[in-house]
């Protein structure tokens, strides 16, 4: 019988889902559907680019029917379906059929059509990892009202910025990084020296140096060279018009109104003893886009214009102000669905629902009865909850949560490992399912009707202590088998949408006679609430404490407006009154600094207006001040309510205006795509930014497709040896063409960088676990050094980059108040789900490698005293060299020394400190912070409150005992601690917006208790610098310990690479 049925036709292997992930083959047959109608199977190289495709296909055509039908092949352009299912035309002929992967090898040749907002699209598909045609069906009002005003907003925008000055547009692509006038290098200016500054040409070898005033503006400069330059040269009559001063290396440019010393790049230069060089390059060289050819402005979606406004329910008859509604709050429960439980352990569950404004309860939990689980996996409640609170004392941003719990079948199970405690009774349950919504939505409407919760599965690990995840997202889960809560929300005005009142309507509220009781003011209890506000453990408080702070609300505006996020905090939100005095103080409260406004974006301030003031103190922040913050503002989105506030409308404002904050915002939202509570918010808000700077996107689709190929090269290198993976690498690297993907890519770290091409020779695998790669490109600029990368797949270096942040922001604090430590936070970013960049320090060495080069022996090298300074002396042969690289080493070390306390770096180890030859020490590897030690059979490994061997010790010395620089060194440490603990709320804050981005380390406010527990925020200042030097002393005793587990870590590993 087998013989009789006909041979099945075997599926072509270009039809396989996952053919273009397959090794590289010689050939590939590509199936081409032609405008005439002919299908042609065509065989091509497997590296051929689209034009060469073109041209053989034209050749092919004409040897077969209907090739009279064909016109020239310039007016066609290649279409296919992506691997988003998605169709793209392919208007770049010289990308690679292998980079294009279309899927079942299929090409559609299609006469080239008029529609540019197409292709726009499609590259930003690209960016975003999704198609922009997944927002529209999704067929939400609220994300449909949102693409709206954004595409209006980023519209604007750039018809604005079309209208730019060249000038203009240099400061968008590359803006000057500027210091404050009141924060200029004190050392030169104090002692009124002229600076050095070399000078080099784009267009020829000749260099000049100059003795300047710090004060000389560009232009000036650039006079003083086009002068030289035609004295020397002969060449007259070139205009400094026709110039700009570029930073060697980098597209960084000295330009406008500016003194030279008011330039970041200046005096990071000086402050290393560096004379700073830049390029005098021609204006037409300089790499600005001056027309956006992708720019489409007038061809609007209309179909995104929503059916409606905010205002034109207002004026609608049919609405009832929500503060008239002096009925109890309720909900009715229906079916649980897709339970995901053991029924061999448990038959029934119960639900619990809340109502909270940011982490408080606004009154006192529900519980609905408990329900059997049927053979559907279904439970039927049909009950109402009545919560204990009136409607009209709801604020606008209040959530209603629920929490899915099972019941174990027998008593016995009921004190489970996952068990949380709830209420006074502290009943253990264990909760297996959670939902948050919004009472309101996004148009100010209580949400009434019908509606399914899809529920996230409960983790122990979640950013709340409770049974209810209050501080977790109001969108549902989009997994195909999540549980799903059926609800009504009840209604309270027949044929009535009711509205919350406007901010005009609650500030009128508050100026009612009733609420206008002036008791005067008792001065000490004025002082005794001061002290109580300037104290950290305001959560600890007694409640007439918290009565009287509020109370004295008009004192605390007039004479400490500092104060407003602890005054916020001490209230209760359970009552219009309150409300409406806080939309009234508000309205003339002054603005507060930005290291203050940030708190007030913090979860714990969910209310709309005090959200909305921060936003406008951020107003006037510089640009430096908000790159330096950028990574805690995009993590604040998540706490926003909904899509449309002013915080996401201020980031794409800014991104839109500066295309280096732009380049950092789109990375923070890419990485974290995967993530899929925030993947439609992230992916919005990024859409939104690609449409109003269609300029910039070409840029990033080249450092995603470098992404992508750095990547796919890790599987060339997993499970080989280290000499067949360095060749592997090289192998897949010539292959896949990375260096026309490099060729003028901007550096996805520091877009300043450009890079020209891959070193290849250079590139190697490095020995760590995950196998990072040793990434060399070459710099664009002739003058300037190669840019090193590390690019690290399969960690998450999210702690890394807070961690270094952290160490940036430290650092500022201290040049605030004169302090410079030397310090060298390397810039690291995220790129992707645990996958990323880290910036290479050059000459340098890790304390390991240099005990073991000037030791004897690797077990004994971690006790020898003399070694760092030894390698110093190696590399800083005159005395007055060694000096200086000796005082580099004592102000770096103590600043890591507090630093690394502060934050409870753990796991340091000689591997992950290291020293420049300059004599600079910076610690890295930042994967254990706030106290998280590692730990061997019970014992903590890590035994002292920082590192300070005698090795340390001993270069601070200088080879002596007991010498006046040692107690210096105590002093800058001193002062360091005591500056940082002046600042410990922007500290503590920063690192409390970080909660939601999901660090096992840094996932609950209990994590921050080890901050404050370092900082000793509940002290006098002297007691804290008490508590300072015991540490210090106990770091200073113990260092022996230190020195042992390094002796062990040595011996264990072969530190030489």
């Amino acid at each position: 019988m087998r013989e009789n049925n006909p041979k099945m036709v075997p599926i072509p292997r270009e039809y396989s889902p996952d053919f273009w992930s397959f090794d590289p083959e010689d050939s590939i047959e590509l199936t081409c559907l032609m405008p005439n109608g002919i299908v042609i199977l065509l065989k091509v190289s497997y590296n051929a680019t689209l034009s060469d495709i073109k041209e053989d296909l034209w050749e092919e055509a004409a040897k077969y029917p209907l090739h009279g039908k064909l016109h020239d092949m310039s007016v066609y352009v290649f279409t296919c379906i992506n691997s988003m299912a998605e169709r793209e035309e392919l208007h770049d002929e010289s990308r690679r059929i292998c980079d294009v992967k279309p899927t079942c090898a299929v090409l559609k040749i299609e006469r080239l059509g008029t529609e540019p907002d197409n292709k726009i699209n499609v590259q930003i598909g690209h960016l975003i990892g999704r198609s922009v045609k997944e927002f529209d069906e999704l067929n939400n009002p609220e994300i449909n009202d949102f693409r709206f005003k954004m595409r209006k907003l980023g519209d604007e925008i750039a018809v604005k910025r079309g209208k730019y000055t060249w000038l203009e547009k240099l400061y968008y692509q590359f803006p000057p990084r500027l210091c404050p006038r009141n924060k200029n290098f004190p050392e030169t200016l104090s002692q009124k020296k002229n600076i050095k500054i070399s000078t080099k040409f784009d267009d020829n070898e000749v260099s000049f140096t100059f003795n300047v005033s710090p004060f000389i503006k560009p232009n000036k400069l650039l006079e003083l060279i086009l002068a030289k330059k035609a004295n020397i040269l002969n060449k007259r009559n070139e205009s400094y018009h026709d110039y700009v001063l570029k930073v060697c290396g980098q597209d960084e440019f000295l330009v406008g109104d500016h003194q030279i010393i008011q330039f970041q790049y200046i005096q990071d230069s000086l402050s290393k003893d560096i004379t700073p060089t830049v390029v005098t390059v021609r204006i037409e060289n300089v790499p600005v886009i001056v027309d956006n050819d992708y720019e489409c402005v007038d061809n609007f979606d209309k179909k995104m214009r929503p059916p409606y406004s905010t205002l034109t329910l207002r004026k609608r008859a049919k609405h009832k102000s929500a503060w008239n509604i002096e009925k109890r709050f309720s909900v009715s429960l229906n079916i649980v669905s897709g339970i995901n439980c053991d029924l061999r352990k448990t038959n029934e569950i119960g639900i619990q629902a809340g109502l909270f404004h940011g982490g408080k309860p606004l009154c006192e939990r529900l519980k609905a009865s408990i329900q059997p689980i049927n053979d559907k996996n279904e439970s039927l409640f049909n009950e109402t909850l009545v919560f204990d609170i009136l409607v009209c004392n709801i604020p606008r941003n209040a959530k209603l949560c629920f929490c899915i719990y099972e019941v174990p079948k027998s008593s016995k199970l009921v004190r489970s490992k996952k068990g949380k405690e709830y209420g006074n009774n502290k009943e253990l349950i264990t909760p297996i399912a959670w939902a948050n919504t919004a009472v309101y939505d996004f148009k100010n409407q209580l949400k009434n009707g019908a509606m399914t919760l899809y529920m996230w599965t409960f983790a122990n690990d979640m950013l709340c202590e409770d049974i209810f995840n209050p501080l977790g997202n109001v969108v549902n889960n989009p997994s195909k088998i999540a549980t799903a809560l059926t609800l009504h929300l009840n209604s309270f005005a027949e044929d009535q949408s009711i509205l919350y009142p406007t901010p005009e309507v609650m500030m009128s509220y508050a100026q009612g006679p009733k609420n206008h009781v002036n008791n005067g003011i008792d001065q000490g209890n004025v002082e005794h609430c001061y002290k109580i506000l300037l104290d950290d453990t305001l959560y600890e408080i007694h409640e007439q404490d918290r009565k009287d702070i509020w109370i004295l609300k008009e004192y605390w505006k007039r004479h400490h407006p500092e104060v407003l996020p602890k005054l916020l905090s001490s209230i209760d939100w359970d009552t219009k009154e309150v409300v409406s005095e806080v939309t009234l103080l508000l309205r003339d409260w002054p603005k507060l600094p930005p290291e203050k406004a940030l708190e007030l974006l913090d979860y714990a301030y969910p209310d709309q207006r005090v959200r909305s003031f921060a936003v406008e103190c951020l107003g006037n922040v510089s640009d430096e001040d908000l790159l330096l913050y950028l990574l805690q503002l995009v993590q604040a989105i998540k706490h926003e309510m909904y899509l449309e506030c002013d915080l996401v409308k201020f980031l794409i404002k800014r991104a839109l205006n500066n295309q280096k904050i732009g380049h950092y915002l789109f990375w923070h939202l890419k990485s974290e795509l995967q993530v899929a509570s925030v993947s439609i918010r992230f992916g919005l808000i990024l859409e939104a930014y690609c449409r109003g700077s269609q300029e910039h996107m070409p840029v990033l689709l080249k450092q995603l497709e470098f992404l992508d190929k750095l990547r796919n090269s890790r599987e060339h290198v997993k499970n080989k040896s280290k000499e067949k993976a360095k060749l592997n690498l090289k192998d897949y690297l010539t292959e896949c063409h990375i260096d026309e993907t490099v060729q003028f890519i901007r550096s996805p770290l520091d877009p300043s960088y450009r890079c020209s091409r891959l070193k290849l020779d250079k590139c190697r695998i490095m020995d760590s676990k995950m196998r990072p790669l040793w990434i060399v490109l070459e710099n664009s600029d002739s003058y300037g050094e190669d840019v090193y990368i590390i690019f690290k797949d399969g960690d998450d270096l999210r702690q890394d980059m807070l961690t270094l942040q952290m160490l940036k922001i430290m650092d500022r604090l201290w040049k605030r108040e004169g302090l410079d430590l030397r310090m060298n936070p390397y810039n690291c970013i995220s790129l992707a789900d645990r996958a990323g960049m880290i910036e290479v320090v050059l000459n340098a060495e890790t304390i390991a490698n240099i005990q073991k080069d000037k030791g004897v022996f690797s077990a004994t090298s971690a006790f020898r005293k003399g070694s760092i300074l030894a390698w110093l002396k190696d590399y800083n042969t005159t005395e007055a060299a060694l000096n200086k690289a000796i005082n580099e080493f004592t102000l770096s070390c103590a600043g890591y020394c507090v630093a690394t306390y502060v934050l409870g770096v753990a796991d340091r180890h000689s591997d992950n400190i290291m020293v420049k030859k300059s004599g600079q020490l910076f610690h890295i590897d930042f994967g254990h912070i706030l106290g998280h030690f590692k730990e061997k059979f019970g014992i903590k490994r890590e035994r002292v409150p920082f590192v300070l061997t005698h090795d340390f010790e001993y270069v601070i010395n200088r080879g002596q005992k007991n010498t006046l620089e040692f107690k210096i060194f105590q002093e800058y440490c001193e002062k360091a601690f005591l500056i940082l603990r002046k600042h410990g709320n922007l500290i503590l804050s920063l690192c409390a917006m970080m909660i939601s981005t999901g660090l096992p380390e840094l996932s609950s406010e209990k994590d921050l208790n080890y901050i404050r527990d370092t900082l000793v925020l509940s002290k006098s200042e002297e007691d804290a610098l008490n508590h300072f030097r015991s540490k210090f002393d106990e770091a200073l005793s113990n260092s022996w310990k230190t020195s042992l587990n390094w002796a062990s870590h040595n011996l264990a590993k072969n530190n030489k690479a």
